[in-house]
C-alpha cells in the first residue's frame, strides 16, 4: 500500500496501520517473510526514512516490534512466563503452567549473619539467617536469579532440602509447618550487571525485573527475597475496568504458595 498523501492521517500513521494489518495477517514471522528493514520499508511505501522510523516507533510502543538504533527491526517475541500481580503467586507454578520444566541450580545454601537482611526481617543484626541462592531455569534456559534470607531458628530444617525441582514454600511448609499468608512486594525494571547477565545468559540489550518481597506468616516476617528475572521471558499482569477501576489479578490467591 502506498500512503494517500491527500489524507488528513499523517503518512507515518498510515504506514503504521498498514504494517499492523500485515502483522495481524501473519505476513511476517515464523511462517512468513522476515520483517523488512527500514530501507526496504522506505522503498515499499515510497516515504522518507523519518516517516518509517515514526511508524516503527509507534509499533514498538504497542509491543509489536523491536526497533533499536543500529539494528534492523524485528518482531517482538511474547514473554514465555506470565505472573499475576497482587496474588500470593508461585514462580514455580507459573513456569510449569507455561508448559516449561522448572529446575534450579543451588549456588548457596548456608547459615550466615547479615545485618541488612536481619533488620528487614525485624531481627537483631547479629541474628543468624538461612541464605538460599538459586539460578532458576525454565526448560534448562536461565530465567531468574533468586536470593532468599530466612530466620535460621525457623528455617534450619531447609538445609537438608533438595531444591533442584521443588519450591521453597512447599519445603518450608513440609519441614517447619510454616505457610506464608501475605506480605508486600516491589517490582522494578533494572539494568543487570555484567556478572548477572552472564548468569542469566542475556546480552546488554535485554533488561530485567528486580522483585523484592517480604513474606509474612501472620504478623511475623519470615522471608526476604530478591529475585532478578529476565525481561524477555517474563511479564507481570494486572487488570482494570471502567466499572471496578484498577484491580490486581488475584487469580490463585487462595492456592497454596509454591514459590
Amino acid at each position: 500500500m502506498r500512503p494517500d498523501r491527500s489524507s488528513p492521517l499523517p503518512l507515518w500513521a498510515q504506514v503504521r496501520d498498514d504494517l499492523r494489518g500485515r502483522l495481524t495477517d501473519g505476513e511476517f514471522g515464523a511462517d512468513g517473510a522476515p520483517f523488512p528493514g527500514e530501507l526496504a520499508l522506505v522503498e515499499q511505501y515510497g516515504v522518507s526514512r523519518h516517516t518509517v522510523r515514526e511508524a516503527l516507533r509507534s509499533l514498538r510502543a504497542e509491543g509489536l516490534v523491536v526497533a533499536e538504533r543500529g539494528r534492523p527491526p524485528r518482531l517482538a517475541v511474547p514473554a514465555e512466563i506470565e505472573q499475576p500481580l497482587g496474588a500470593l503467586y508461585s514462580l514455580f507454578a507459573s513456569v510449569e503452567a507455561a508448559g516449561r520444566t522448572q529446575r534450579s541450580v543451588v549456588r548457596v545454601l548456608d547459615v550466615r549473619a547479615d545485618g541488612v537482611f536481619a533488620a528487614r526481617l525485624g531481627l537483631e543484626e547479629s541474628a543468624p539467617l538461612l541464605h538460599l541462592e538459586r539460578l532458576r531455569l525454565a526448560d534448562d534456559e536461565p530465567l531468574a536469579v533468586d536470593r532468599v534470607w530466612l530466620p535460621a531458628g525457623l528455617a534450619a530444617p531447609l538445609l537438608h532440602a533438595d531444591f533442584t525441582h521443588t519450591s521453597l514454600y512447599d519445603e518450608l511448609a513440609l519441614r517447619t509447618g510454616v505457610r506464608l499468608t501475605g506480605g508486600r512486594e516491589v517490582l522494578r525494571a533494572v539494568v543487570p550487571t555484567a556478572a548477572e547477565r552472564r548468569l542469566l545468559g542475556i546480552g546488554a540489550d535485554v533488561a530485567a525485573f528486580a522483585v523484592d518481597r517480604l513474606g509474612m506468616a501472620g504478623d511475623r516476617p519470615v522471608e526476604w527475597r530478591h529475585t532478578l528475572v529476565r525481561g524477555d521471558r517474563f511479564t507481570a499482569r494486572a487488570e482494570f475496568s471502567a466499572r471496578e477501576g484498577y484491580r490486581l489479578d488475584l487469580a490463585g490467591a487462595g492456592r497454596e504458595l509454591a514459590r
